[in-house]
């Protein structure tokens, strides 16, 4: 009776094996390497035997995989690309210091990156890498020491940052077209049907409470249909059209709040116009990251700009 090999295979005959996996080519992987083709044959060959099974169906003018060799190749992309992001990131920092952060792309581009040369200028020794993505990433999973998460509830580890409050907003432009009658009024909800808005266009259960629809029907409008709808599917595109006076956008009121402040979007139904929402934005921490003092500064400064942010939107402090 055989027994099964326990040792940890050599990263040399993976990346020869992904490299042959990727292009069903011995001769193109070689090239791609920079080695020669009986070389990638021999790691190739060291590989199954390691594994004991055949990784690819040899033919006179073509390679494929076989079934052990695709489900190799789906852990082994995974797992290289990992590595090679790790490997990057470590040549990249030249001993700085270094925070991972993880949040969805809307956030990142409305409240994180206009904030980021604030805490730069306190901190000119710590660099910030931000990863825009409406993926949710396994913070535990060795690559990202922090996430700015949005949910209807706390995500493991997590502090709160701030809750979700919706309104209509336009720009300034358009609120001075509507004020001299150069286009339709805007006074109440009713109006909006001579108007283009904005709506997300999202599959996502979370979708629903950033409906134009939820908040026709909150206002009493539910059948209302407006002028022309401009489908977007994230955030920041919407806000980008309410600023170009393209449409009217129904805003989250804590990612536009300094937009608003400084007179960039105007709110024509002003607080009647405001709806809440069940989800709220959390910051939370992975395991192994939580006493490294950079990662515990840069928290420190995210909920010190949470708070500010509580303020501007009117959100009562808990205690």
């Amino acid at each position: 009776m055989s027994t099964l090999r326990q040792r940890p295979l050599a990263i040399g005959p993976l990346r020869a094996f992904a490299a042959v996996a990727r292009l069903l080519s011995f001769r193109a992987a070689a090239e791609e390497l920079h080695l020669t083709q009986p070389a990638i044959s021999r790691q190739i060959k060291t590989l199954e035997e390691e594994l004991g099974a055949s990784l690819f169906t040899r033919g006179t003018r073509h390679v494929e995989l076989t079934s052990h060799g695709a489900l190799l190749q789906r852990a082994c992309v995974s797992a290289l690309d990992r590595l090679d992001g790790a490997v990057r990131q470590i040549r990249q920092s030249r001993g700085r210091r270094v925070v991972n952060v993880t949040t969805f792309a809307s956030f990142a581009s409305l409240w994180l990156i206009p904030r980021l040369e604030a805490f730069q200028r306190e901190h000119p020794d710590i660099d910030i890498r931000v990863s825009a993505t409406d993926m949710v990433l396994d913070i535990d999973d060795g690559e990202m020491d922090l996430a700015l998460r949005y949910s209807t509830s706390a995500p493991a580890h997590s502090r709160r940052l701030f809750g979700e409050t919706l309104t209509p907003v336009i720009s300034p432009w358009l609120a001075e077209q509507v004020a001299q009658g150069q286009r339709p009024p805007m006074r109440v909800a009713a109006d909006l049907a001579e108007h283009t808005l904005a709506e997300e266009d999202d599959q996502r259960p979370s979708a629903e409470f950033l409906s134009w629809r939820r908040w026709l029907a909150e206002q009493g409008q539910p059948g209302l249909n407006p002028r022309r709808w401009m489908y977007l599917n994230f955030t920041y595109q919407q806000v980008q059209a309410a600023l170009t006076g393209q449409a009217v956008a129904l805003a989250r009121v804590a990612l536009v709040a300094e937009s608003l402040e400084r007179g960039e979007l105007v709110e024509p139904f002003g607080p009647a116009g405001r709806m809440d929402s069940p989800l709220t934005y959390w910051l939370a921490v992975a395991d192994e990251s939580r006493q490294r003092p950079e990662v515990q500064q840069f928290c420190q400064w995210v909920m010190a700009q949470a708070a500010l942010t509580r303020h501007a939107i009117g959100e009562a402090e808990v205690s």
